[in-house]
């Protein structure tokens, strides 16, 4: 691929991207789903204009060092405030992952038509909701504490869990694992490790931060920051593939409690960054979707995913919850929101990569599922969120609105603002 065409590639994503942000804005509408669309539009279903399989094994060093950054700011941001929350986040993630394996294999072999160790690879794929998803469709529509914070960290948890686990599962289903022992010493050979490795690097780079003077070095503090994080992804990857997720998670956590007065200056930052990410990798990966691979599962397919969504995303939340102080409405809202993001189409396609090389028959129908999951869960629970969450109750108040020495209140008018505020 010549210079010139990867350089229009990626302008047409970014600007793809760019435009998708713009009308979310303008309009209202949840800002993941008009990426996805984007990225359909551009991509081999739309106007082939872009496509991501020209980036070669850069895709995956390209994609990888985007989503540690993504992960990485969602552990600087993780916030579990009271016991109940870290009760609810553990309790859902532990079921989930028990539940949802099960289930999702089941579904994708007898609804799917998928066999039973493609199947198992796609059930541990879409195992995390995505943070990359979450996290913007909570911000956007203003969700009252402490459904969030829960729905934040379980994708946090769940999804560096569920890329090593279907690495796992595919090397078990290639021959390169034997038996479930060698499974389970792997997957936490690769989770204690990355965590291990992230928290250190944590540590490293909070007392760096610490350092440096305040004020106008925040730059270089962004740049150490980025320095460590990539370094750190890198040398997991090289190590411990699928290790860098739960590290880069593991690192933003560390520096978030460690050195609370620079991850604020550096939280805006690196919450910029994230989104950029997040606008470049949505339409990128969206683009590898052909609707020939959609085409051949159909309504097989689209029951698989809606059984996913409607019974066993409510029954594993039924069962998490049991005992615990949340109302009949915040159990049906974290029931219903489990959208799956980039992660799991990045493992989806280069997972598909190696199978096909490896001749497993399968590999475009596990991508085709993959990518299928991600359309329903992004599209419909993005579009119906924000409404289901108002019929609910569950929106956080509106903040007054200032204007010189007043505040505004749309229900009682102008009154005096806090001169200290």
């Amino acid at each position: 691929m010549t210079p010139e065409r990867l350089g229009l590639l990626w302008g047409i994503t970014v600007f793809a991207g760019a435009g998708a942000r713009l009308l979310a804005a303008l309009t209202g509408l949840p800002g993941v789903v008009l990426l996805l669309l984007s990225g359909l539009l551009i991509g081999r279903s739309g106007l082939g204009l872009v496509e991501p399989l020209d980036l070669g094994q850069g895709l995956e060093t390209i994609v990888g060092l985007l989503v540690s950054l993504v992960l990485f700011d969602g552990g600087l941001n993780l916030r579990l405030p009271g016991d109940t929350i870290k009760a609810t986040v553990l309790r859902i993630s532990l079921i989930r992952l028990v539940v949802s394996l099960a289930a999702g294999l089941l579904a994708a072999h007898w609804l799917a038509g998928l066999g039973w160790s493609v199947a198992a690879v796609y059930s541990a794929i879409v195992l995390a909701t995505g943070p990359t998803v979450v996290t913007p469709l909570v911000q956007q529509i203003r969700l009252a504490a402490p459904l969030g914070d829960v729905l934040e960290a379980e994708g946090l948890v769940l999804e560096p869990v569920g890329a090593v686990l279907a690495l796992l599962l595919l090397e078990l289903l290639l021959g390169d694992l034997h038996g479930l022992r060698e499974l389970a010493i792997g997957l936490l050979a690769r989770l204690g490790g990355g965590v291990a490795m992230g928290a250190f690097a944590g540590w490293v780079l909070s007392e760096g931060l610490r350092r440096v003077r305040p004020g106008p070095s925040v730059g270089l503090k962004l740049q150490m920051t980025l320095g460590v994080l990539f370094l750190l992804y890198g040398a997991c990857e090289w190590g411990l593939p699928e290790s860098g997720l739960p590290a880069s998670v593991a690192a933003g956590f560390v520096v978030g409690r460690r050195s609370s007065a620079e991850a604020d200056e550096l939280d805006q930052l690196i919450r910029e960054l994230a989104r950029l990410a997040i606008t470049m990798l949505f339409p990128l990966l969206a683009a590898d979707v052909s609707w020939s691979e959609l085409s051949p599962l159909g309504w097989g397919g689209i029951t698989c995913v809606l059984f996913l969504m409607v019974v066993v995303r409510p029954a594993a939340v039924s069962l998490a919850t049991i005992g615990l102080p949340l109302d009949i409405r915040q159990k049906l809202f974290l029931g219903w929101l489990a959208p799956r993001g980039i992660v799991t189409a990045a493992v989806a396609s280069l997972f598909a990569i190696r199978l096909e090389q490896a001749g497993v028959l399968g590999a475009g129908r596990l991508q085709g599922l993959v990518f299928l999951t991600i359309l329903m869960t992004v599209g419909l629970q993005g579009l119906t969120a924000q409404p289901l969450a108002k019929m609910l109750g569950l929106l956080a108040p509106e903040e007054p609105l200032k204007e010189g020495g007043l505040e505004i209140d749309s229900q009682s008018g102008p009154v005096l603002a806090d001169p200290s505020q």
